[in-house]
């Protein structure tokens, strides 16, 4: 510092510029830095002198250029906003984007001072949290746009300002996280945002429910992330079902109560997650006097996850993960009536006409259903798909994730094709069959008798010897049983298309096999 002559009060910096850094004396540059950092001080900030076009060019006027709003929305009192102001302010901060859905005003001086306006954008379907959606100001001087911590998590879905003197400042983040005062302040912003939720709710339940496609990710995405929150939104969370009819989850356990309880007395809740590719599914359901919930949304595993928990006696099975009859087991199933000589050649003859399905692998199980019931259905078990689908959002789960798709091809044995279709494979093979199945059996007796012999479980070199050639002819016998049944199967086309028409109905028909499919169907017409 130095001394100077000067005929007016007050003191004057000047700053050295080097050639690196030359751009910080352009005119732009230095706009775009003072919009950012004191777009809404409470004093007028001068930057230069209004322009005008004048003879081809852009002339300075006597104009002072003000580049800050001294009396920002979130300053002024609600009453005396209009929702275009409140717009518009949503405009000023994030231009070009679409209106807000709603917003909340807060204004709080005890315990601690606190004002700021957010807002509800419209979220798009990919769950897109970020960190700089939320201004943070003290005193209305701009500070950050990292604001975790200082609001919920599942708040970074908002947009808008935050402005509290109260928040410590250059601090580290793990140190605001753990102030008591930025606590309390996160959770007053988290009870607000449920008052208001809940406040729109009770106000216009049906103006509440056109809203809800373009809310339900923030307000789920809140129930995971935050304990409070959860308890709040328990009165104005929606569960929707696949004819777009909206329930509270007080509602919905009163619909269903005394139909969907199994035999246990566990509530239990069907969803779908495509409305259009499990339409059989759940027209069955229906069909059953069921309801059936759609839970299409990315965050909709997680969040059955935590209402089982969080409910009680409550399980959510999704409507094609087993046949219907058995998705509310209300009384002992009805047993099917095949011996183990038929079983063996009906499962061996679908295995043999099944597809190569990528990334799949199927199991073929017996069912009693109704006559008028599908003479196939595949499912997909709940909790395999469930892990494996937890497993392509959550590292650390890879071995779930590695596995092939585990799928059911359940054979109703009352249809009327179905009872066909055994009969006819029952009287073409069972002569040829039961002799290779007995053959089999009496070896495996021996096997038995053979280590059983020694105690201590190891049999002897000539018994191991004999054992290995009874096992041999076991597999030659299977391998001959096997190739019998599906040389047999491979002459029924019938079967052939049975399993098509499921794999089609499910979507997984494809390629050379549809092509198979289509040329099948014409010549059976």
């Amino acid at each position: 510092m130095e001394p100077c002559d000067k005929s007016t009060r007050g003191t004057e910096i000047t700053l050295w510029i080097d050639d690196d850094n030359k751009e910080y004396l352009e005119q732009s540059r230095i706009d775009m830095l003072l919009k950012k950092y004191c777009r809404f001080l409470p004093v007028p900030v001068v930057s230069g002198k209004e322009q005008e076009w004048k003879d081809g060019k852009y002339e300075d006027t006597d104009r002072d250029k003000v580049i800050n709003s001294t009396e920002p929305a979130w300053t002024r009192k609600p009453a005396d906003l209009t929702d275009e102001d409140y717009r518009n302010f949503y405009h000023e901060l994030y231009p070009g984007q679409e209106d807000p859905l709603f917003w909340i005003h807060l204004n709080v001086d005890y315990p601690f001072n606190l004002t700021g306006i957010l807002y509800f954008p419209k979220i798009k379907s990919n769950l897109d949290i970020r960190k700089d959606r939320i201004q943070l100001y003290c005193n209305q001087v701009y500070v950050t746009d990292q604001v975790e911590g200082v609001v919920p998590e599942f708040m970074m879905l908002m947009q808008g300002v935050i402005d509290s003197p109260d928040i410590p400042l250059n601090v580290s983040r793990s140190y605001l996280q753990a102030d008591q005062q930025v606590k309390k302040i996160s959770s007053y912003i988290s009870k607000k945002v449920a008052e208001k939720l809940d406040r729109m709710f009770r106000d216009n339940r049906a103006e509440f429910e056109k809203k809800w496609n373009d809310i339900e990710v923030f307000i789920k995405y809140g129930m995971l992330t935050d304990e409070k929150f959860y308890d709040a939104a328990g009165k104005f969370f929606l569960l929707r079902d696949i004819s777009d009819r909206y329930y509270t989850l007080e509602e919905y356990r009163t619909l269903v109560e005394a139909t969907q309880t199994d035999k246990d007395g566990d509530g239990v809740y069907l969803y779908a997650t495509d409305r259009t590719a499990q339409y059989s599914y759940s027209r069955g359901a229906e069909e059953k006097g069921y309801n059936v919930l759609l839970l299409d949304g990315q965050l909709d595993q997680h969040l059955i996850q935590m209402l089982e928990s969080k409910l009680g006696k409550t399980r959510f099975v999704r409507v094609d993960s087993d046949v219907v009859d058995n998705l509310i087991p209300k009384a002992d199933r009805k047993s099917v009536d095949l011996s183990a000589a038929q079983r063996d050649i009906l499962t061996t003859l679908f295995n043999s006409q099944l597809p190569k399905v990528e990334n799949a692998q199927f199991f073929v199980n017996f069912e009693a259903m109704t006559e008028k019931d599908a003479p196939i259905i595949i499912t997909q078990n709940e909790y395999m798909r469930r892990m494996k689908e937890m497993a392509a959002m959550q590292p650390g789960m890879n071995f779930y994730g590695e596995m092939p798709d585990s799928y059911s091809l359940i054979v109703n044995t009352e249809n009327p094709i179905i009872k066909k279709v055994a009969s006819e494979a029952d009287g073409a093979l069972a002569a040829k069959v039961q002799p290779m199945m007995d053959s089999v059996n009496a070896n495996n007796e021996k096997i038995t008798a053979l280590r059983d012999k020694d105690k201590d479980g190891k049999p002897s070199d000539e018994d191991s010897k004999e054992i290995e050639a009874l096992q041999a002819a076991n597999n030659t016998s299977r391998e001959e049983q096997t190739k019998l049944i599906a040389d047999y199967a491979s002459a029924q086309p019938v079967v052939g298309q049975l399993i098509d028409l499921a794999l089609l109905g499910n979507g997984m028909l494809r390629g050379a096999d549809l092509s198979r499919f289509i040329t099948r169907s014409l010549s059976l017409l």
